[in-house]
């Protein structure tokens, strides 16, 4: 008869700390796929995506008003028209935020209380945010671009 063997495998992995979640990091591989690596907020994500679902169902007259919708959705109409106006962000903050590109000050909190309609001033207030990163003492910028705001005139191209 044989005898029974063990066998010991040992992976090396790190664990993040995320907020809400912890996530194992493996080391990368010669010939394996990347890793695709988001910093991205999973509760700002998901406010995002309920924003942009709400206000679609409006464009689309499933409903007559907020208060309606806040009814047939079952949540809190002040909530509701909260989370509606993250649908007024700038595109390029909605796609840092999407990118995983927002500092970690920048939360969800952050964005639900009130900012400026003008999309300059929300990249002017919400870059100034950011946290000490660690022991270095950096901040981190959101990192946007500079397209047009509402209050800018768009160049026309010429041929």
């Amino acid at each position: 008869m044989t005898t029974a063997t063990s066998i010991t495998v040992r992976v090396p992995l790190t664990i993040r700390r995320r907020p809400g979640r912890k996530t194992v990091v493996t080391p990368a591989r010669d010939g394996a796929e990347p890793v695709v690596r988001t910093g991205a907020d999973p509760a700002l994500l998901k406010a995002l995506a309920r924003a942009f679902r709400y206000q679609r169902m409006l464009d689309e007259e499933r409903y007559a008003s907020i208060s309606e919708m806040a009814a047939g959705e079952r949540i809190e109409r002040g909530y509701l028209g909260t989370l509606l106006r993250l649908t007024l962000l700038a595109p390029n903050i909605v796609d840092a935020i999407l990118g995983g590109h927002q500092p970690e000050g920048l939360g969800l909190l952050r964005l639900l209380t009130p900012v400026s309609l003008i999309w300059a001033e929300q990249r002017r207030a919400l870059s100034a945010v950011g946290v000490t990163n660690g022991s270095c003492g950096a901040r981190r910028p959101l990192r946007v671009g500079t397209a047009p705001s509402v209050a800018e005139p768009v160049p026309q191209a010429t041929d």
